[in-house]
């Protein structure tokens, strides 16, 4: 029987929940996640969960923050003047924005504060400092890729700087 393994590509059903019972992303309703193993395109403790299972297989896990998205970081707050606001633009706390880095290179960052002098960003990931529990079953195991590579959505809670779910 084919296990999951480093190099592989997988095929997972999955629905993930906070503490509390939200779910924060599904797989339901939508295509099975499909993700090469070994690529670094998921969070750490999502791969080794997958690891050396089998099709069909399930299994229910639960990831503490530093196997997920880590631990809330308070330096990854920032404010600028609203001076530096875009004319015409509108932020409102909660939204997500993107900014640019002198690099060029896009950060997604949460509007947490906003008066008449700054704004406030968090630059965490929505999910750090939390635990979260998946139930996963894996649909499809497979030397090459079965699906068309998927862009997450604005509000895909899995995607970011250290990959999907």
């Amino acid at each position: 029987m084919e296990k999951v393994e480093s190099g592989l590509f997988v095929s997972v059903e999955y629905t993930g929940t906070l503490d509390n019972g939200e779910v924060f992303d599904s797989s339901k309703g939508r295509k099975p996640l499909e993700v090469q193993m070994g690529t670094g395109n998921l969070i750490p403790g999502f791969e080794s969960a997958l690891m050396g299972m089998a099709i069909n297989e399930t299994k229910t896990f639960t990831l503490s923050p530093e196997e997920a998205y880590g631990q809330r970081d308070e330096s990854r707050m920032h404010e600028f003047p609203t001076s530096e606001i875009p004319q015409g633009a509108s932020p409102q706390v909660g939204q997500t924005l993107m900014l640019s880095t002198p690099q060029g290179q896009q950060i997604p960052a949460r509007v947490d504060s906003i008066d008449d002098e700054k704004i406030v960003f968090d630059l965490n990931h929505p999910l750090a400092g939390q635990a979260l529990t998946f139930d996963i079953e894996v649909v499809g195991i497979s030397a090459s890729a079965t699906q068309q590579p998927a862009s997450c959505g604005s509000d895909c809670a899995g995607c970011g700087e250290t990959g999907c779910c």
